[in-house]
């Protein structure tokens, strides 16, 4: 399970908009994995990692764009 501690935002400001782009939808194809994983884990795990359920369900409703 991949474990992002800190999320860096880099700028797309200045790049193509084909690179833009493919870096948008890099960016959306890992939440939606995250995301995965995160509704895959059970009351035990979420307690393991210090995240409660309404969190976790507040996550999980975020668009991919969020």
């Amino acid at each position: 399970m991949e474990r992002v501690l800190t999320q860096r935002v880099t700028s797309t400001i200045g790049l193509p908009p084909l690179r833009r782009a493919l870096q948008l939808m890099r960016l959306w194809q890992q939440r939606a994995r995250t995301r995965r994983q995160l509704a895959a884990l059970d009351d035990r795990q979420l307690a393991d990692v210090g995240i409660s359920r309404s969190e976790r369900l507040d996550e999980l409703n975020k668009p991919i764009w969020r």
